[in-house]
């Protein structure tokens, strides 16, 4: 199934969009109202309540008096803290039977009011954040939950600040317009993305990609995108996987690219690649047939060195090549010292992005990134392997080391690749 955690601040509209997208098909999964379902009269939660807080918790009618609880609580944090690690675990635990109930191939959006603030959003395949401008937040709450304008604001302070809802966001909902335009915009994410990418997970398919080697301008928001995708990665097997870098041209500031990002994964071995195959697959990250080595190059020939896993990422809006790699093998070094010499040496990033261009243009006509990454391989054995063994040995550079895998270098290579795509090369994009 497609998990999707949508959240965003007090008055941003979330519930509108939750609105539709149950409306749409999703099985919602609301934490307000499951943390009202489990503090109600005779529930085990609302007895740990009131044991905490006392009898003057409860209504006249038994049930609980949520006023004057969020009064205790309110802009006291060890009374809240008390308050969430009563609540907290039983809508996990609620949410979680919802979920497990869920059909195969559903699309299940968790309305979680703290995801961000609580560190959720690892848990989901997208996170999608409803987004207004604070002004027009203090006046709906105005408005519409009869505050004062200093009560609205406090209850904002109380929650993650506007800049970090946001950069913890895959998607972005404005709900600066009309309750008609946030409605719109919902359907088309739906119809253009969500559904598509829960047909991709059912399947076990990477989302097919069209279009031809297109360089697009650098994105300074391409390392904050590559890091959210390696938390998920790493959260699918924590026990196997030894790291999850940003590689390849988007990893470089300043370097045009095309927009596919490029992540290596790094376990042990192969064996462990091929047994966490099916747990990268339901985090969205299928593997991609017919790819299973780099090419052997001259200073390191046996083909077995040059082996890898190669996974391609499930959501159509982010195209991602992710290459599983041992530790110490070749390719894996390579990727490394190729991004880290780029990123230090600006004259080698000029001369790569004139390749890059060139090549680009050679290729604009016939559409053909596997001729775009066949025909920039002569550029890395002519002009940048020498260049970067001498940056390496004047800077004495390293890869990290996790204690396993042989240490070894190598120049990038070509194996067949799925379509759209120049993931085979052990240079990126």
């Amino acid at each position: 199934m497609l998990k999707i955690g949508l959240t965003g601040g007090i008055a941003s509209g979330k519930s509108v969009v939750a609105s539709r997208f149950r409306e749409l098909g999703a099985v919602l999964v609301d934490a307000d109202a499951l943390a009202r379902d489990v503090v109600e009269p005779g529930t085990p939660g609302l007895g740990r309540v009131v044991e905490a807080f006392g009898e003057d918790m409860l209504g006249p009618d038994g049930g609980l008096d949520r006023a004057r609880l969020g009064a205790v609580v309110f802009g006291d944090p060890d009374r809240l803290a008390v308050l969430n690690a009563i609540i907290h675990p039983l809508v996990r635990e609620r949410a979680a039977a919802m979920i497990d109930a869920a059909p195969g191939g559903a699309v299940v959006v968790q309305d979680i009011p703290l995801l961000v603030e609580t560190g959720q959003g690892s848990n989901f395949h997208l996170v999608l954040v409803v987004d207004a401008p604070d002004e027009a937040r203090v006046q709906r709450m105005v408005e519409q939950r009869k505050m004062t304008a200093e009560q609205a604001r406090s209850r904002m302070a109380a929650q993650a600040a506007r800049d970090i809802r946001l950069a913890a966001a895959d998607v972005v909902l404005d709900n600066s317009g009309s309750i008609d335009e946030l409605r719109s915009a919902v359907d088309r994410l739906w119809f253009r993305r969500l559904a598509p990418f829960a047909d991709n997970i059912s399947k076990q398919r990477a989302a097919p990609r069209a279009g031809g080697p297109v360089l697009a301008p650098s994105d300074p928001t391409w390392e904050t995108q590559a890091t959210r995708l390696a938390a998920r990665l790493e959260a699918a097997a924590p026990a196997d996987i030894l790291a999850v870098d940003h590689i390849g041209s988007t990893a470089v500031p300043g370097l045009d690219a095309k927009d596919i990002l490029d992540l290596q994964l790094t376990v042990a071995d192969l064996a462990t690649a091929d047994r966490i195959a099916p747990l990268l697959a339901a985090a969205g990250f299928p593997l991609w047939p017919g790819v299973f080595a780099d090419s052997p190059k001259p200073s390191h020939p046996d083909p077995a060195d040059w082996a890898k896993r190669l996974h391609g990422n499930a959501d159509p809006g982010r195209p991602v090549n992710l290459h599983v790699r041992p530790a110490g093998s070749p390719g894996w070094r390579f990727a490394l010292c190729f991004r880290d010499w780029l990123r230090d040496d600006a004259e080698a990033r000029r001369d790569y992005l004139a390749e890059k261009r060139r090549v680009a243009a050679l290729h604009g006509v016939d559409k053909s990134t596997a001729g775009y990454a066949a025909d920039k391989e002569a550029w890395f054995t002519e002009h940048a392997a020498d260049r970067m063994d001498t940056w390496v040995q004047r800077t004495g550079w390293q890869p990290p080391s996790y204690g396993t895998g042989p240490d070894a270098t190598g120049t990038p290579g070509i194996t067949p690749r799925p379509a759209g795509s120049d993931a085979g090369s052990t240079a990126q994009s």
